[in-house]
């Protein structure tokens, strides 16, 4: 007499639609997770690069102050140094007293 499809059914229909919305949010679950993942290893690798720079860059100042003393000692102008050093003359100036200072402090 009445022939009802399964599709028709009120029930098959929440069914669906709750299995469809179970599988939207399990997929936006699944995106979010890998979204975050991926920016933690954009992030990792974005750090240790910015950090490599900053310590190349501090070498590159440190080895610029350690060969202010030795430029002295050839006889070099401070304002020389400070050209081809690429630093202020008062840089150079400072390095110059606080070696002497040290100089004098360890006789």
């Amino acid at each position: 007499m009445f022939e009802i499809k399964l599709q028709e059914t009120r029930v098959y229909r929440e069914a669906k639609e709750e299995g469809r919305q179970e599988g939207l949010k399990q997929a936006l679950e699944e995106i979010r997770e890998k979204g975050l993942q991926q920016g933690i290893q954009e992030g990792i690798q974005q750090g240790l690069q910015e950090g490599l720079q900053e310590g190349i860059q501090q070498g590159r100042e440190l080895a610029k102050l350690e060969l202010i003393p030795r430029c002295l000692a050839y006889g070099i102008s401070i304002e020389e140094v400070a050209r081809l050093l690429h630093l202020t003359i008062e840089e150079v100036e400072q390095v110059r007293l606080t070696t002497e200072q040290e100089s004098s402090t360890s006789t």
